[in-house]
């Protein structure tokens, strides 16, 4: 499984371009991505995050409409499918817990 990072046109690994292969720190990159791109955040109190630090309930930006919108986008740039059972609490508590939660859906294909 390869990622592309981030990019303006939100590239996914399904592209022909080339990609990178998946390691916890592009993956940690390419989550962060997505937070400033769908949460608005600047892209240094995303840097900030790390595996303790509160998502759900401890960012504003992250409100319930907003979840929807970061799971599809999670879904296309790591060409993953996250079914509705796969969602939970933990899993949005802290950045940790989206990292981990990213990382088992990438070993799963």
């Amino acid at each position: 499984m390869t990622i592309r990072p981030a990019t303006d046109d939100h590239a996914t690994a399904g592209d022909d371009a080339p990609g990178i292969s998946t390691s916890r720190a592009e993956l940690d990159v390419t989550l962060k991505a997505i937070l400033v791109d769908i949460l608005g955040i600047e892209k240094s109190q995303a840097d900030a995050l790390d595996g303790e630090s509160g998502l759900f309930g401890h960012l504003p930006e992250l409100d319930s409409m907003a979840v929807a919108t970061l799971l599809t986008e999670v879904e296309d740039r790591l060409d993953i499918m996250i079914e509705d059972d796969d969602i939970d609490g933990e899993m949005l508590e802290t950045y940790g817990g989206l990292l981990a939660f990213a990382e088992a859906k990438l070993t799963e294909k």
